[in-house]
Protein backbone atom coordinates (compact mmCIF):
# COMPACT_ATOMS: atom_id res chain seq x y z
CA UNK A 1 0.00 0.00 0.00
CA UNK A 2 0.98 3.24 -0.83
CA UNK A 3 0.29 4.90 2.76
CA UNK A 4 2.96 1.97 3.93
CA UNK A 5 5.38 3.93 2.59
CA UNK A 6 4.54 7.27 4.36
CA UNK A 7 6.66 8.68 7.19
CA UNK A 8 4.90 10.24 10.07
CA UNK A 9 5.95 13.81 10.47
CA UNK A 10 6.22 13.54 14.05
CA UNK A 11 8.86 10.93 13.72
CA UNK A 12 11.90 11.71 13.91
CA UNK A 13 15.69 9.14 12.63
CA UNK A 14 17.32 9.07 16.05
CA UNK A 15 20.71 8.37 13.51
CA UNK A 16 20.34 11.38 11.81
CA UNK A 17 19.55 13.61 14.75
CA UNK A 18 22.90 12.58 16.72
CA UNK A 19 24.72 13.15 13.07
CA UNK A 20 23.37 16.67 13.07
CA UNK A 21 24.58 16.92 17.34
CA UNK A 22 27.59 15.71 16.51
CA UNK A 23 28.44 17.90 13.71
CA UNK A 24 26.94 21.07 15.25
CA UNK A 25 29.30 20.36 18.73
CA UNK A 26 32.11 20.10 16.08
CA UNK A 27 31.42 23.87 14.56
CA UNK A 28 30.86 25.22 18.27
CA UNK A 29 34.47 23.69 19.27
CA UNK A 30 35.96 25.08 15.98
CA UNK A 31 34.73 28.46 16.59
CA UNK A 32 35.43 28.31 20.36
CA UNK A 33 38.98 27.00 19.43
CA UNK A 34 39.58 30.10 16.51
CA UNK A 35 37.95 32.83 18.99
CA UNK A 36 40.37 31.69 21.72
CA UNK A 37 43.45 31.80 19.09
CA UNK A 38 42.33 35.41 18.40
CA UNK A 39 42.65 36.70 22.28
CA UNK A 40 46.19 34.79 22.19
CA UNK A 41 46.85 37.04 19.05
CA UNK A 42 45.78 40.06 20.66
CA UNK A 43 47.90 39.81 23.56
CA UNK A 44 50.62 39.31 20.90
CA UNK A 45 50.16 42.46 19.31
CA UNK A 46 50.82 43.48 23.24
CA UNK A 47 54.24 42.01 23.18
CA UNK A 48 55.23 43.07 20.32
CA UNK A 49 54.55 46.94 20.76
CA UNK A 50 56.22 46.54 24.27
CA UNK A 51 59.29 45.37 22.03
CA UNK A 52 58.81 47.92 18.87
CA UNK A 53 58.32 50.90 21.66
CA UNK A 54 62.01 49.89 23.23
CA UNK A 55 63.47 49.64 20.08
CA UNK A 56 62.31 53.31 18.70
CA UNK A 57 63.56 54.36 22.21
CA UNK A 58 66.88 52.76 22.01
CA UNK A 59 67.28 53.50 18.09
CA UNK A 60 69.47 56.46 18.63
CA UNK A 61 71.81 55.12 21.39
CA UNK A 62 74.62 53.85 18.66
CA UNK A 63 77.39 54.95 21.54
CA UNK A 64 80.55 54.57 19.42
CA UNK A 65 78.77 51.39 17.18
CA UNK A 66 77.52 51.27 14.04
CA UNK A 67 74.16 52.91 12.82
CA UNK A 68 71.52 51.22 11.21
CA UNK A 69 73.16 52.26 7.77
CA UNK A 70 76.39 51.50 8.42
CA UNK A 71 75.27 47.67 9.08
CA UNK A 72 71.81 46.83 6.77
CA UNK A 73 71.31 45.43 3.43
CA UNK A 74 68.70 46.24 2.31
CA UNK A 75 68.70 43.77 -0.94
CA UNK A 76 70.10 41.05 1.57
CA UNK A 77 66.52 41.96 3.45
CA UNK A 78 64.07 42.23 0.41
CA UNK A 79 65.57 38.23 -0.01
CA UNK A 80 64.45 37.52 3.44
CA UNK A 81 61.14 39.45 2.99
CA UNK A 82 60.15 37.98 -0.40
CA UNK A 83 60.04 34.25 1.60
CA UNK A 84 58.12 35.10 4.16
CA UNK A 85 55.40 36.76 1.78
CA UNK A 86 55.89 34.05 -0.49
CA UNK A 87 54.94 31.76 2.34
CA UNK A 88 51.95 33.38 3.22
CA UNK A 89 50.47 33.00 -0.47
CA UNK A 90 51.65 29.62 -0.17
CA UNK A 91 49.70 29.04 2.93
CA UNK A 92 46.75 30.51 1.32
CA UNK A 93 46.89 27.90 -1.32
CA UNK A 94 46.64 25.17 1.48
CA UNK A 95 43.67 26.95 3.14
CA UNK A 96 41.75 26.72 0.07
CA UNK A 97 42.49 23.31 -0.61
CA UNK A 98 41.49 22.47 3.10
CA UNK A 99 38.23 23.74 2.15
CA UNK A 100 37.80 21.68 -0.81
CA UNK A 101 38.78 18.02 1.05
CA UNK A 102 42.55 18.04 -0.76
CA UNK A 103 44.36 16.14 2.33
CA UNK A 104 47.45 15.72 -0.08
CA UNK A 105 47.49 19.12 -1.81
CA UNK A 106 47.33 20.88 1.93
CA UNK A 107 50.66 18.43 3.21
CA UNK A 108 51.93 19.81 -0.41
CA UNK A 109 51.26 23.55 -0.03
CA UNK A 110 52.26 22.97 3.82
CA UNK A 111 55.84 21.46 3.17
CA UNK A 112 56.56 24.54 0.56
CA UNK A 113 55.59 27.10 3.38
CA UNK A 114 57.54 25.35 5.52
CA UNK A 115 60.93 25.40 3.08
CA UNK A 116 60.11 29.42 2.50
CA UNK A 117 59.88 30.23 6.28
CA UNK A 118 62.90 27.94 6.68
CA UNK A 119 64.81 30.02 4.05
CA UNK A 120 63.96 32.86 6.16
CA UNK A 121 64.66 31.94 9.04
CA UNK A 122 68.15 30.35 7.64
CA UNK A 123 69.10 34.13 6.02
CA UNK A 124 67.96 35.70 9.17
CA UNK A 125 70.36 33.76 11.60
CA UNK A 126 73.11 34.04 9.08
CA UNK A 127 72.73 38.00 9.36
CA UNK A 128 72.90 37.56 13.32
CA UNK A 129 76.13 35.70 12.96
CA UNK A 130 78.23 38.18 10.31
CA UNK A 131 77.13 41.30 12.47
CA UNK A 132 78.38 39.65 16.12
CA UNK A 133 81.48 38.39 13.88
CA UNK A 134 82.44 41.85 12.93
CA UNK A 135 81.78 42.36 16.68
CA UNK A 136 78.57 44.30 16.44
CA UNK A 137 76.52 41.72 18.48
CA UNK A 138 73.52 43.44 20.88
CA UNK A 139 75.86 44.68 23.93
CA UNK A 140 77.92 47.08 21.29
CA UNK A 141 74.99 49.49 22.07
CA UNK A 142 71.64 50.17 23.17
CA UNK A 143 70.71 50.09 19.18
CA UNK A 144 71.53 47.00 18.52
CA UNK A 145 70.41 45.84 22.04
CA UNK A 146 66.74 46.66 20.52
CA UNK A 147 67.47 45.55 16.92
CA UNK A 148 68.60 41.88 17.96
CA UNK A 149 65.66 42.07 20.68
CA UNK A 150 62.86 42.99 17.98
CA UNK A 151 63.73 40.92 14.99
CA UNK A 152 64.82 37.89 17.32
CA UNK A 153 61.32 37.94 18.85
CA UNK A 154 59.87 37.74 15.55
CA UNK A 155 62.15 35.06 14.18
CA UNK A 156 61.59 33.11 17.72
CA UNK A 157 58.03 33.12 16.86
CA UNK A 158 58.29 32.27 12.97
CA UNK A 159 60.59 28.87 14.20
CA UNK A 160 57.83 28.36 16.81
CA UNK A 161 55.04 28.57 13.51
CA UNK A 162 57.52 25.89 11.77
CA UNK A 163 57.62 23.50 14.43
CA UNK A 164 53.76 23.96 14.56
CA UNK A 165 53.34 23.02 10.89
CA UNK A 166 55.58 20.16 11.07
CA UNK A 167 52.87 18.90 13.31
CA UNK A 168 50.24 19.60 11.46
CA UNK A 169 51.46 18.14 8.31
CA UNK A 170 52.02 14.52 10.63
CA UNK A 171 48.74 15.21 11.95
CA UNK A 172 47.40 15.68 8.59
CA UNK A 173 49.01 13.01 7.15
CA UNK A 174 47.62 10.57 9.43
CA UNK A 175 43.98 11.36 10.76
CA UNK A 176 43.20 13.63 7.49
CA UNK A 177 41.16 16.98 7.19
CA UNK A 178 38.68 16.34 10.83
CA UNK A 179 37.14 19.38 12.02
CA UNK A 180 40.15 19.95 15.03
CA UNK A 181 42.56 19.61 12.54
CA UNK A 182 40.73 22.08 10.51
CA UNK A 183 40.62 24.49 13.58
CA UNK A 184 44.24 24.08 14.29
CA UNK A 185 45.20 24.50 10.50
CA UNK A 186 43.17 27.88 10.59
CA UNK A 187 44.57 29.28 14.11
CA UNK A 188 47.77 28.64 12.23
CA UNK A 189 46.64 30.98 9.02
CA UNK A 190 45.91 33.65 11.74
CA UNK A 191 49.47 32.95 13.48
CA UNK A 192 51.39 32.78 9.91
CA UNK A 193 49.93 36.00 8.73
CA UNK A 194 50.18 37.59 11.63
CA UNK A 195 53.65 37.28 11.43
CA UNK A 196 53.72 39.12 7.63
CA UNK A 197 52.09 41.58 9.21
CA UNK A 198 54.84 42.12 12.28
CA UNK A 199 57.43 41.52 9.75
CA UNK A 200 56.78 44.10 7.47
CA UNK A 201 56.37 46.76 10.60
CA UNK A 202 59.97 45.37 11.19
CA UNK A 203 61.15 46.05 7.92
CA UNK A 204 59.44 49.77 7.69
CA UNK A 205 60.70 51.09 11.31
CA UNK A 206 63.91 49.39 11.60
CA UNK A 207 65.33 48.10 7.87
CA UNK A 208 64.13 50.72 5.96
CA UNK A 209 63.51 54.20 8.30
CA UNK A 210 67.33 52.72 9.25
CA UNK A 211 69.21 53.51 6.16
CA UNK A 212 68.01 57.22 6.02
Amino acid sequence: MATDTLINPGTINPNTHQHHNEHDGHDDSSAKTVFGFWIYLMSDCILFAAVFATYVVLSTGIADGPAGKDIFELPYVLGETALLLLSSFTYGMAIIAMHSGKKSQVIGWLVITFLFGLGFIGMEVNEFHLLISEGFGPSTSAFLSGFFTLVGTHGLHVTLGLIWMVIMMIQVAQKGLTPKNNARLMCLSLFWHFLDVIWICVFTVVYLMGTI
